[in-house]
């Protein structure tokens, strides 16, 4: 299952328009705010898919009926532009636990590119609903890399990904590697240049929130 935001309009068009344009992106407090904002809307919708169990709630004048979610998913989150997006996952499931991963590209003396795991801290999270988070999903291969470790180690019940942008390229390669994985991005675009940029994209969100390698 892939859900696109940008299919149907709303406030979190204004968020992305915003993060995508070069002169707004300047402001690295209010590209990090973009980043958190959409992971709050991003959060949000991916709650309507959890369960919730009935509870009565005791007000000043009397009680009333509600639903609350059952449990909180598990977070982890790619660094380093996935930090400011976490914490809009965290202003909603706010007692959720969270784990951090951090992948680098290596070259081979061949030439080929692959993807290694420099730095990761996870919470148990056997029989927990996951979501992994990454602002870009560009090839899709530190995510696929991400989640393939989670799976080894852990019985995770439900595997969600969320980005902010996603290559059609990553999108496939998620798809196919992990094909249980309920996968929320706010936008797709069709091209990635030869250094793996998603174009149009926005450039590269690591540098825009925290300053240029």
């Amino acid at each position: 299952m892939v859900t696109i935001f940008t299919e149907k309009n709303s406030i979190a068009n204004n968020f992305l328009a915003e993060l995508r344009d070069v002169s707004i992106q300047k402001d690295r407090l209010r590209f990090r705010k973009n980043l958190e904002r959409l992971g709050e809307i991003i959060a949000y919708e991916i709650s309507k898919s959890f369960e919730y169990s009935h509870k009565q709630v005791q007000t000043p004048l009397g009680t009333v009926d509600t639903h609350l979610l059952k449990e909180q998913p598990a977070l982890i989150t790619l660094l380093r532009a996935g930090v400011p997006f976490h914490q809009g996952f965290l202003n909603i499931f706010d007692h959720a636990d969270s784990g951090f991963f951090g992948s680098f590209r290596h070259t081979k003396k061949s030439g080929k590119m692959e993807m290694l795991n420099k730095y990761s801290i996870t919470p148990e999270l056997n029989g927990k609903i996951v979501i992994v988070i990454d602002a870009m999903l560009a090839t899709g291969k530190s995510m696929v890399l991400t989640c393939k470790e989670l799976l080894k180690q852990y019985d995770i019940k439900e595997l969600h990904i969320a980005s902010i942008i996603a290559a059609e390229e990553g999108i496939q390669h998620v798809k196919a590697s992990i094909p249980r994985a309920k996968i929320w991005v706010a936008d797709v675009d069709d091209e990635m240049t030869t250094k793996s940029y998603i174009v149009p994209g926005l450039g590269d969100a690591g540098d825009l929130a925290y300053g240029e390698k």
